[in-house]
């Protein structure tokens, strides 16, 4: 994709994340998203389905303009709105459910759903883990297709993969986002990196970057929000953020890639139950410098 219609997908993102907060902040809906942030202030959470409505409508622009550029092109924007709407809903429906549930005896962070679910209980929370799978695995299906000549073990075990890549991506991003404008730095970083050349295949890298730009514009839309502690991501936001990043990679790297991806999001996830990502940034000067960058000092 040409840099012009690059910019055009990003624009066409940030105008639509920009139309849905605010219209979403006049509706009768809005209270429901209100929280109180690190600092015991008032925030909404409204910017997380507004972001993923930016990405959504980015990644729609970015179908029409690349058609025909890729032969999978068309398969792998609706992989990226599955996968995107799919994390969003689900994020939706767990932060909603956030403000009635609260207590010790509230199962939290990844490994509190899992162990629910082995006790038989479904939290909010385990069904967005589980909602999540499914749209990744299904983005999967659709991003990652058979080759001439591959078994279909072998393709579904690609396929399962894959989707492991898109569900730990919106895991992942979501773990961040615990301070103001770390997740959606986090997520410009690895947009930058993706869109780098000689990341991915060939032919993938250069159909799908607007996938990039539909994530960034959306994000730079909601960004002075967030920044400015009004509004955060939230699991709506953060979680569609990440399985939109996870669907360019499925769609433009090889086998081995995907793999080293998988293997990177598992071992930030497992660490994630023993360690604080604020306090490993806070003991890395460059991570620190980064993750204050533009944000409040007092």
């Amino acid at each position: 994709m040409r840099t012009g219609a690059a910019q055009l997908v990003a624009g066409i993102a940030a105008a639509a994340s920009r139309a849905a907060l605010s219209g979403l902040a006049r509706t009768p809906v809005a209270r429901r998203f209100e929280r109180t942030n690190h600092r015991g202030e008032p925030v909404t959470m409204l910017e997380g389905p507004a972001f993923a409505v930016g990405a959504l409508a980015g990644t729609a622009a970015g179908a029409a303009l690349t058609r025909g550029m890729t032969a999978t092109g068309g398969r792998t924007h609706a992989a990226a709105m599955i996968a995107t709407a799919g994390a969003a809903t689900f994020g939706v429906i767990d932060d909603l459910a956030e403000s009635r549930t609260s207590g010790p005896d509230v199962s939290k962070g990844l490994r509190g759903h899992l162990g629910a679910l082995r006790r038989g209980s479904l939290t909010t929370g385990g069904a967005k883990v589980l909602g999540i799978s499914a749209a990744g695995i299904a983005a999967a299906a659709l991003a990652v297709p058979r080759r001439p000549g591959q078994s279909a073990v072998v393709h579904w075990a690609d396929v399962l993969s894959a989707g492991g890549v898109v569900a730990g991506a919106a895991n992942l991003v979501n773990l961040l986002d615990l301070r103001p404008g770390r997740a959606l730095k986090a997520v410009a970083v690895a947009s930058a990196v993706g869109a780098a050349p000689g990341c991915g295949t060939a032919s993938g890298a250069a159909g799908h970057r607007d996938l990039l730009a539909a994530c960034v514009g959306a994000g730079a839309a909601v960004l002075p929000g967030d920044l400015g502690e009004r509004s955060m991501l939230g699991d709506a936001g953060a979680n569609a953020a990440g399985a939109l990043l996870g669907v360019h990679v499925i769609a433009t790297a090889p086998r081995s890639v995907r793999l080293a991806v998988l293997a990177a999001i598992a071992g930030a996830t497992v660490a994630s139950e023993k360690v604080s990502f604020t306090a490993v940034i806070a003991r890395t000067p460059v991570l620190r410098e980064l993750d204050g960058l533009g944000r409040r000092t007092s």
